[in-house]
């Protein structure tokens, strides 16, 4: 068993080494080197655009203002600049970066070939970095519809987009959009439907500084994706779970329908032949005084409540004309500090018994109920219906036009393409590096622990109960099973006659023979029992030894010259628990 203890006692060590080591290694920020190339496309694309080149080649910044804004701040001169990021930066990696606040800004370029919704899929994906954080403002970008008159100069909120896709937040409204503005086959009118809110939290995204990667998937079968860092956030149907719904309802209530002068929505109704009875007054008040209050001994009737201060005086500019006959203020009487009350005494008020209320009479179902009344249903005049909504108005352009409070919002790697092994692609020679990169950069495990306690200070106790699982395990696998305690139970010395020192050294001779008696006795009950170690007996005659050499010692010194006479020391035994 013991030899069991000790396996699991080595094993318990070398894991705890094994812990300290790992932890040792994660708290080192490693340094990583990586080799940055501009990524390229590895299919048939639509657009892309890296920034690297440090110039923004096809852009065209908006000349034109937003319409109803205040026209100090109705212009799109929001400034925009191609750089590195701030932190984890990758060398030789530069992207587009917002850098006004309270601006608007407007930035757009013509896609390589428009983009034409028939059996392909859509796929667009960028990046986006918050590197300040983000207080208010948006991320997103819009694909702009093709049309004849599409000026980019004149690129402003009112620009036509078939759709909008990305990231925005205002206070701690945390949205990721999804929009495609759809055209009424009926009217031609366009009317934007919004996708159903993801049910992750979002929250992270806009707040760690960290590069994030949004994704979204269109396809012809009119279902969508939304991904973030490669991972759904959302997806749906674009008949099913867009709001409001693409094609409308086929009945609609007729509104010239009025309700009826007679319709009687009441539920309940007061009984009509119920009768008040007799005994039922309404007069009764709900309070009146208490008839069995007695007034307390001892209540001053004749004192007053609040007097006058006497230490107060008039104040010296007081003019009775203009401020009126000055009066003291009024201060609590100090008469009645020590009595129950002052002043006249009044019974205390109590419920009413006898007091009812005014009487009503009890309600009943009404007989001529007919229910929540609702115009009747007619067939909508406007209804169609659209089985394909993928179908959307082609695209030619891609345009940021945004509002933000907070600068420093970070573009990167743009593509517009229907194959998603060459956006996976795309994303794994950008995005896939920053990500490398902000990882080796992270703090270490303690540090990220500690982070992560000070926004949930319950994960404190989970630390606690982490390290205290080893060290109960240690102790229950390696503690004795029994401890067996060094109980020597020495009595008083008998007095007896006294003796010289010779008969001292004679008897204690004979001690230490006895002794060695004792010893071989108790080591045949230690192996018969098995309760003793033989360390423990070892142990246990040493120490009486000592004793008996101290009191011969004592004896030696308080004869003098050994003829006199001394206490005789008496044999005690090892007590066996």
């Amino acid at each position: 068993f013991w030899k069991l203890k000790q396996k699991m006692l080595l094993g318990f060590i070398l894991v705890s080494i094994l812990v300290t080591f790992l932890v040792s290694v994660a708290s080192i920020h490693p340094s990583l080197s990586v080799m940055y190339k501009t990524p390229k496309p590895t299919g048939e694309v639509y657009f892309t655009e890296t920034f690297d080149d440090g110039v923004l080649t096809g852009w065209m910044l908006s000349k034109t203002k937003k319409e109803d804004t205040d026209e100090n701040i109705a212009k799109y001169d929001g400034r925009w600049e191609v750089e590195e990021l701030k932190e984890n930066t990758v060398p030789g990696d530069r992207g587009l970066v917002l850098k006004s606040i309270a601006r608007h800004h407007a930035i757009s370029a013509m896609l390589t070939k428009p983009f034409i919704f028939d059996t392909k899929l859509l796929i667009v994906q960028y990046e986006v970095n918050f590197q300040d954080g983000i207080d208010c403002g948006g991320a997103y970008v819009k694909l702009l519809s093709s049309s004849d008159d599409l000026d980019l100069e004149y690129f402003f909120d009112k620009t036509p987009y078939t759709i909008m896709f990305g990231p925005d937040k205002c206070g701690e409204d945390y949205k990721l959009h999804f929009i495609f503005r759809h055209k009424n086959p009926k009217t031609g009118d366009y009317e934007e439907k919004h996708a159903k809110r993801p049910d992750v939290d979002l929250k992270k995204f806009y707040s760690d500084k960290r590069t994030h990667l949004y994704t979204l998937v269109l396809k012809p079968d009119d279902t969508f994706e939304m991904l973030i860092d490669q991972s759904v956030v959302g997806k749906g149907n674009l008949l099913e779970d867009m709001v409001p719904p693409v094609n409308p309802s086929k009945e609609i209530e007729d509104p010239n329908d009025k309700k009826p002068d007679d319709w009687d929505e009441r539920a309940k109704i007061p009984d009509p032949n119920a009768v008040k009875p007799d005994d039922w007054d309404e007069d009764e008040p709900s309070k009146i005084e208490d008839p069995d209050a007695v007034k307390p001994e001892g209540w001053l009737d004749d004192e007053l409540q609040y007097i006058p201060d006497p230490s107060a005086e008039k104040p010296e500019d007081w003019d009775e004309e203009m401020d009126g006959e000055w009066e003291a203020p009024q201060i609590p009487n100090p008469k009645c500090e020590t009595a129950p009350g002052c002043g006249e005494w009044v019974r205390p008020m109590m419920t009413n018994p006898n007091y009812k209320g005014k009487w009503k009479p009890p309600m009943i179902d009404n007989p001529n109920y007919q229910g929540i009344w609702s115009p009747q249903k007619i067939p909508n005049p406007d209804y169609f219906e659209d089985l394909h909504p993928f179908e959307m108005t082609a695209v030619s352009a891609v345009g940021l036009e945004l509002w933000s409070m907070t600068p420093d919002i970070y573009f990167d790697n743009f593509i517009i393409c229907s194959e998603k092994e060459v956006a996976d692609r795309w994303a794994a020679d950008g995005w896939g590096l920053k990500k490398l990169v902000a990882s080796a950069n992270e703090p270490g495990m303690f540090s990220q622990l500690v982070t992560a306690a000070e926004d949930r200070p319950w994960l404190w106790v989970l630390y606690i109960l982490t390290l205290a699982l080893p060290v109960g395990l240690g102790v229950l696998f390696c503690w004795p099973t029994k401890k067996i305690e060094e109980d020597i139970d020495y009595k008083k010395s008998d007095v007896c006659k006294p003796i010289t020192k010779g008969e001292l050294e004679q008897a204690g001779g004979e001690i230490d023979d006895e002794a060695e008696l004792e010893e071989e006795k108790e080591n045949q009950d230690i192996a018969e029992e098995g309760k003793l170690s033989k360390q423990i007996v070892i142990a246990d005659l040493i120490k009486l030894n000592q004793n008996l050499l101290f009191q011969m010692k004592e004896a030696d010194e308080s004869t003098g010259s050994g003829d006199g006479p001394m206490k005789s020391v008496r044999k005690r035994r090892v007590r066996k628990d």
